[in-house]
């Protein structure tokens, strides 16, 4: 089909990406109209240009994307792809950070990015606010209710019945979701946050690690680099967003309103499993994840989401994934749910 031209979307992250509008073409039962472009350096090692005849794909059936233009078609007109000099919602210059492949839109105060960052804080990868739907999101900001993700803490009955389509009930329901939402567990609040490359896995990491917002908030690179899983880059990263007065004075409302900080108070119940690091892989018969790595936790021992040398055991349900075959080539012992009762039982040690 034809790429009619390329609108620039800004993620909550100010990561710019290029979206191909397409002549409408019938692909896998519906019609696209748009596809993403991924970023610049694919377009350009593509070489696609806005009037390419161009092939698309629908990748696993859901995102489509343009793979290839056809050269043999180009007429002369076609037009290069270039990245914006400046952002299209708040006009600050673009950057490209060294090694990067992306470009970014730096200002935290981008309202595209606010917008973005706000529909992901109330989302299931977020917040889990019920009744917090992007339009709506959309309309708090548009009418001024809100400015950020804290203010959705402080809106009130009254503001929210003058909006179209806000009857009593609903308005109460909203209301109850969000106050709901000012109990969600640690590590869910740390990753309802944005921080970029901080998702549930290295969230949960995180809040074991620090228990705390305040304790997370003083940590330095070196003390992130700590933690499993966590590189040089991602550290800086969340040390930089920390850092950010935007940030901090979210963070400040965030507390003012009653949003947890602290994680739950980790029960000592022994120390048969100090020194010992497990990973948790599929469906136990009796425990979830969550009360199997609290066990592990409250006898001494310590739960990462990857596996490495330095894994004790991989504790493996049914349906294992990766983990089991990454355990196997490392020779890390895997054991059953009964084996690590066992270790308890018997203060067993590695």
């Amino acid at each position: 089909t034809k790429l009619l031209a390329v609108e620039v979307s800004v993620g909550r992250t100010g990561r710019v990406v290029p979206n191909a509008v397409l002549q409408p073409v019938f692909i896998g039962g519906i019609t696209v109209s748009n596809a993403t472009l991924h970023n610049y350096e694919i377009v350009s090692m593509l070489d696609i240009r806005i009037g390419d005849t161009v092939i698309v794909k629908r990748a696993g059936d859901v995102i489509p994307n343009v793979i290839a233009a056809i050269p043999a078609l180009r007429t002369g007109d076609e037009q290069p792809i270039l990245p914006p000099e400046r952002c299209p919602f708040c006009n600050t210059p673009i950057i490209k950070p060294e090694d990067a492949v992306d470009y970014f839109c730096p200002n935290t105060r981008c309202p595209e990015r606010v917008y973005r960052q706000i529909e992901f804080f109330v989302s299931r990868a977020g917040l889990d606010i019920e009744g917090l739907g992007s339009q709506t999101v959309k309309t708090l900001l548009d009418k001024g209710l809100i400015r950020d993700e804290a203010d959705l803490f402080f809106l009130r009955a009254e503001s929210l019945l003058e909006l179209e389509k806000f009857a009593e009930k609903r308005v109460a329901n909203l209301l109850a979701a969000i106050e709901a939402a000012k109990q969600r567990p640690l590590s869910q609040v740390i990753a309802a946050l944005g921080i970029d490359g901080v998702g549930n896995t290295v969230a949960e990491a995180l809040a074991n690690h620090f228990n705390s917002i305040d304790a997370l908030a003083a940590a330095s690179v070196e003390e992130l680099q700590q933690i499993e899983g966590i590189g040089d880059i991602l550290a800086k990263g969340i040390v930089d967003w920390f850092a950010d007065t935007y940030h901090r004075d979210i963070l400040e409302r965030l507390r003012a309103a009653g949003v947890r900080f602290e994680g739950e108070a980790k029960i000592k119940a022994g120390n048969q499993l100090t020194g010992l690091t497990f990973v948790l892989t599929g469906t136990l018969p009796t425990l979830s994840r969550d009360e199997a790595a609290a066990l592990i936790e409250a006898h001494g021992g310590k739960v990462t989401s990857s596996v490495s040398k330095k894994t004790s055991y991989v504790l493996m349900g049914d349906s294992p994934g990766s983990k089991a075959d990454k355990a196997r080539q490392l020779g890390v012992p895997i054991i059953s749910e009964d084996d690590l009762l066992g270790l308890i039982q018997n203060g067993a040690r590695a």
